[in-house]
């Protein structure tokens, strides 16, 4: 079976529609794929160990879950992703997972769906044992041995004889357990496999390390112990030889699969004649007989077998060393590597001008466009001088009215005095005849006022420039014929009268620079009509135009 299964994809999905990062990133990394848990979805875990907000229970169970799958591939991979964030995660995962009464119960796992699951079953019922008794050692000791401060002033060598007597033990029961794991070369057939064995090699390093330096820590206070105390250390030191010998074989394993030669510890056997003196300093305290031995050749003796402990120590603690800076260049080689990549996706990315058009933004059609703001005070220009005006209050084309001005340049008068109507011709746009219909009518903005009143609409286009002070004059009248001006100001307002007409004497002076538009007298009757604001004309007046 290779790649991931429909239900690794279905449960993938699931977690990612709860939104559970953690157990998502759990079901990736414990895939129906034969290979080891990927290294992204490790390193996630670990980042995820160490924030606070995770909640580590959550995290814990969702590994625990998985073991009760029924592939073997998927429980194996839970284990190894465990052991992995007991190894390099924080120190919290690994509190929790020794507070437990339990943790992984698979002595009984059997995958019975072929060959390479009855195998491989085996791996699992040792390894899920290992974790256990890791987890227990935990528990004992309030820490893990294999990341203990190591040397002459490390944890095991400043111990005092009765902790010491009750530590080492632990050390042994781990040991045994990682151990029992028993692989042979040709068994490493897998991905899967292959992962659960180099945590257990790396572990081992570091755990026969701490090991190493508890026992020369026990060698050197032997001679001053009491008798029951020679005892159990005596003991210690008899299993410590055995368990030498099957790391020395475990080792072996480890270079037969291909572990780079100096990555593996040399380990120096001390010398027979220690076990000697040590069985002889104990039958001198219980009383029997033994070989005369001077204080001296004890000392020469322990000496040598301390000086060779300690070498073995100090070669663990090379490959130690060897291992976390190999880990580190590595770590700074995958940073180099994103730098890299950052800065060519850096200079493939175009540069953005920060130069935007101009303003007002007019909102068209649902849409969102700019256009040029226009300036109804500014000098008129040459390029506004063949504006089109928009069909609006100017444009009083009735039935039965025909001015005798060309109409374009008449337009071409006005949108050079005012620069464009683009704000105003909306709200003084008439009801025009059907014969204008066909004309392009300009657009309004969804809020703007029309008034089908010419008065109410010359109110609101007072209203909207902000003209007048709120008093009213009696001479509003229309220019004469050749004096036309243009109104605004702060001071003009119409008046409501029976004769409408626009005076240039009522002008503001602030408007006597603008060009003069002259056209001539247009005559033409309104019907009366109520405006809708007080601005507009009294009921039945006559409206003349001049």
């Amino acid at each position: 079976m290779s790649g991931q299964s429909l239900t690794d994809r279905i449960t993938a999905a699931q977690h990612s529609v709860t939104g559970s990062a953690v157990s998502k990133t759990v079901c990736k990394a414990t895939t129906h794929e034969i290979m080891g848990p990927k290294k992204k979805h490790l390193d996630y875990l670990i980042q995820c160990t160490n924030e606070m907000n995770v909640n580590i229970p959550q995290l814990a169970d969702s590994l625990f879950e998985r073991t009760t799958n029924s592939s073997w591939v998927v429980v194996f991979k839970s284990l190894i992703t465990t052991h992995h964030l007991m190894v390099y995660g924080n120190e919290r995962f690994i509190q929790y997972l020794a507070s437990r009464n339990t943790l992984f119960n698979l002595s009984n796992f059997l995958d019975k769906s072929g060959l390479q699951g009855y195998d491989m079953s085996t791996f699992i019922r040792r390894y899920s044992r290992y974790l256990n008794e890791k987890a227990v050692s935990y528990r004992q000791v309030a820490f893990d041995f294999t990341k203990v401060k190591r040397g002459a002033d490390g944890v095991m060598r400043t111990m005092n004889t009765e902790k010491l007597l009750k530590t080492v033990p632990i050390i042994q029961n781990q040991m045994d357990a990682l151990l029992d794991f028993n692989v042979n070369s040709n068994e490493l057939t897998n991905g899967v496999i292959n992962a659960a064995f180099m945590l257990l090699f790396k572990d081992a390093i570091r755990l026969f390390a701490a090991y190493n330096e508890g026992i020369i820590n026990l060698l050197e206070k032997y001679f001053d112990m009491k008798k029951n105390q020679c005892k159990e250390g005596l003991d210690i030191y008899k299993k410590f030889l055995t368990r030498m010998t099957r790391i020395s074989e475990f080792l072996k394993v480890a270079e037969q699969v291909g572990i780079d030669r100096g990555d593996i510890p040399d380990l120096s056997q001390a010398p027979s004649s220690l076990l000697d003196a040590l069985e002889q300093h104990l039958a001198s305290l219980e009383g029997k007989k033994i070989k005369d031995s001077t204080a001296a050749s004890r000392a020469t003796t322990l000496s040598n077998a301390v000086s060779s402990l300690a070498s073995t120590g100090l070669s663990l603690t090379k490959v130690d060393e060897r291992e976390k800076q190999a880990a580190l260049e590595e770590e700074q080689a995958r940073l180099k590597a994103l730098k890299e990549q950052r800065l060519k996706e850096l200079a493939k990315k175009p540069h953005t001008s920060l130069t935007t058009a101009a303003s007002p933004v007019s909102t068209s059609a649902g849409g969102i466009m700019t256009a040029p703001a226009i300036d109804i005070f500014s000098t008129p220009s040459s390029s506004n001088s063949t504006s089109k005006l928009p069909n609006d209050l100017l444009d009083l084309q009735q039935p039965t009215f025909h001015p005798s001005v060309h109409p374009m340049s008449t337009a071409s008068q006005v949108a050079s005095t005012w620069g464009g109507f683009d704000e105003l011709g909306g709200l003084l746009k008439p009801t025009v005849a059907s014969q204008n219909q066909n004309l392009p009518v300009a657009k309004l903005p969804p809020n703007k006022l029309v008034s089908d009143d010419l008065d109410s609409s010359l109110a609101n286009l007072v209203g909207n420039l902000g003209i007048g002070n709120g008093t009213t004059k009696n001479d509003v009248n229309w220019s004469q014929p050749g004096e036309k001006k243009l109104t605004g100001g702060s001071n003009w307002q119409p008046k409501v009268a029976p004769t409408t007409a626009w005076n240039a004497a009522t002008m503001p002076p602030q408007m006597g620079s603008v060009p003069v538009m002259t056209q001539p007298t247009l005559i033409y009757s309104q019907p009366v009509m109520r405006p809708p604001n007080p601005f507009g004309p009294v009921s039945g007046a006559q409206i003349q135009f001049m």
